[in-house]
């Protein structure tokens, strides 16, 4: 088996270019000798399945005055060989513990087993069940767009409600109203154990079955607020380009009677967005997703029943879910707990051979000084930034919370997987955790 591992490559090229010295002869141009062809070591190496394999005693060893460190709070964590799948060192490997996004990982996992990664979600428009009325009705697409065309949007490729206006129009319909169905999804907007001043802060919206970019009020700002009414933001958005009275938008209690279809759009394929979700760590995206999920294996469009549907997904490809407790997709929910070995058994399937519908989550990991919500990390100190491009993991944070869980290279050249999770950390616990792995990825511990 070959793992493939992303290293960062900073390659010098030297240019020489000819001299011509002129003296006032024809002969009199001296040309250096053309240079060899620059040359650069490729981006991404297999990895020997010969490396060396850390032993347990001397990695226990190494690790040990990393994990002195009081920041780090409550924690635990599980390395195992990325090769045979061997754990290699473990501490409260089974101990449930708030995983914050590190959840994320479940929901990707679970989406590439469950789904087509091309699959899209569509919005439609509906006629209504009187002359003049159009239905906006939801199918879960969070990157739905009210830009116009040639404007940015927040998602690249989103669809757009203005061509939803444009398709209404070439129907032949002459809106008067518009009304909203978000019936795709049932149960509660808002997850046990969220916080509703999330919203304001920007990390969440009320999850409903339409909104415009992810619910964002302002969409192409990082520092957004979100919409607590996102599905009547849509429905507003709608009646606008249609030059509808905004007041005239109604959000249905329940399921439309539905008419004749004469309006749709589809969002970017599912890997496009399964990338953003694991990159930007994405709350709204994750939600959806996880909704997704449920409804390829039957369940409810819920929290519950997503929740329910991914470590369905996951039991069945052989991981151990026994103790997760979530009410969540995203890992926003300060009740979610996960173990480290559920964590690091999810990216040891991954980069194995026995689940090949997993192995694109292998490149959905943010690079360490990279790409996504690592790669401002592993960048400080001389010894931190030995980790930078050899460790690939998806991030978690909320108050007292730091998590990681991805795979290395070890300086031995071996692959590990690994799951750390620091709940009730100190002021300085995400700088005390990268220590952790950057001590990981400096240990060979094969001697």
């Amino acid at each position: 088996m070959l793992v493939g591992v992303a290293v960062l490559v900073l390659v010098a090229v030297v240019v020489a270019t000819a001299a011509v010295l002129t003296t006032g002869h024809t002969d009199a141009a001296a040309i250096k000798p053309t240079p060899p062809a620059a040359t650069a070591a490729p981006g991404v190496v297999p990895v020997s399945e010969s490396a060396p394999k850390p032993r347990p005693d001397r990695l226990a060893a190494v690790l040990a005055p990393a994990l002195a460190d009081p920041n780090l709070g409550h924690f635990t964590g599980r390395i195992a060989d990325a090769i045979t799948g061997e754990q290699l060192w473990a501490q409260g490997a089974d101990v449930p513990m708030q995983p914050a996004s590190t959840n994320k990982t479940l929901t990707a996992a679970a989406a590439l087993l469950a789904l087509d990664r091309d699959a899209r979600l569509t919005t439609r428009v509906f006629t209504g069940d009187k002359p003049g009325v159009v239905v906006l009705k939801g199918g879960g697409d969070p990157t739905l767009s009210a830009a116009p065309e040639g404007q940015e949007t927040w998602y690249r490729d989103a669809a757009r409600i203005s061509d939803l206006a444009e398709q209404v129009r070439r129907a032949g319909i002459d809106a008067t109203a518009v009304e909203v169905d978000v019936s795709a999804y049932s149960g509660p907007t808002m997850a046990h154990g969220w916080d509703p001043g999330d919203i304001d802060g920007g990390d969440i919206a009320p999850m409903e079955s339409v909104m415009l970019d992810a619910g964002r009020t302002q969409p192409v700002s990082v520092d957004s607020t979100r919409s607590k009414t996102p599905a009547l933001d849509a429905g507003r958005a709608l009646a606008v380009a249609l030059e509808v009275d905004p007041a005239k938008v109604t959000v249905l209690p329940g399921p439309s009677r539905g008419g004749k279809e004469i309006a749709a759009v589809q969002s970017p394929p599912l890997i496009n967005r399964l990338r953003e979700m694991m990159n930007a760590s994405d709350n709204v995206m994750a939600e959806a997703i996880g909704r997704e999920v449920a409804a390829a294996v039957g369940k409810p469009q819920s929290f519950d029943g997503a929740a329910s549907a991914v470590l369905g997904e996951l039991k069945a490809a052989g991981i151990d879910t026994t103790r997760a407790r979530l009410f969540d997709s995203s890992g926003l929910s300060v009740d979610d707990r996960l173990t480290a070995k559920t964590l690091d058994e999810v990216v040891s399937v991954a980069v194995g051979d026995e689940q090949p519908r997993l192995r694109p989550l292998v490149d959905l990991l943010p690079i360490a000084g990279g790409s996504g919500t690592l790669s401002n990390r592993f960048l400080g100190t001389e010894f931190s930034r030995e980790a930078a491009g050899f460790l690939r993991a998806k991030t978690g944070s909320l108050t007292g919370t730091n998590t990681l869980a991805g795979f290395l290279t070890d300086a031995g050249g071996r692959a590990l997987t690994f799951a750390f999770i620091s709940n009730h950390a100190g002021p300085m616990g995400l700088v005390a955790l990268d220590t952790v792995a950057a001590t990981l990825r400096s240990c060979g511990c094969s001697a």
